[in-house]
């Protein structure tokens, strides 16, 4: 996929705020709004552009705590059925299938450090075939972004 400059400014200043009206996008670039709406047709085609999305902020909500934890398996034939049971919790915001020492790595959200300890001995290592996990409380999350186009 080639993407030329005004598709790269398109790019930016949607990744910047994507409630960016298109005739906002369109008097800056120095085209019709049509030809912003085809463009965003063309790179949602490609699929570089993979969404929208509205970002809540989990702290307003009372989720304090951030941790990354490590999951073993008994057996790597046990993944499918883990993943499912962790899309079943919704603390766990992301999962990752690593190589390494961990099977699996996932993100999750917990109010406290006592709802963290809860989660982990009463829903994670619970699951069948989990063998242990390998905990990591993220102290302070100083860099959040987009890949840079």
């Amino acid at each position: 996929m080639k993407i030329d400059g005004i598709d790269k400014i398109i790019i930016k200043m949607l990744v910047k705020d994507a409630r960016t009206p298109v005739l906002s996008i369109a008097r800056e670039v120095g085209i019709s709004g049509a030809a912003i709406h085809q463009r965003l047709r063309k790179l949602e085609k490609s699929a570089l552009i993979d969404g929208y999305r509205m970002t809540i902020n989990p702290k307003s909500l009372g989720y304090n705590t951030t941790a990354f934890v490590g999951v073993f398996l008994d057996s790597s034939s046990l993944y499918s059925s883990a993943i499912k049971r962790l899309k079943e919790i919704p603390e766990v915001v992301e999962s990752h299938y690593t190589t390494g020492n961990y099977a699996i790595f996932i993100k999750i959200l917990c109010k406290n450090n006592e709802d963290l300890m809860h989660l982990l001995n009463k829903n994670i290592q619970n699951i069948k075939g989990v063998s242990r996990t390998e905990t990591f409380i993220s102290l302070d999350q100083q860099i959040d972004r987009q890949i840079i186009i």
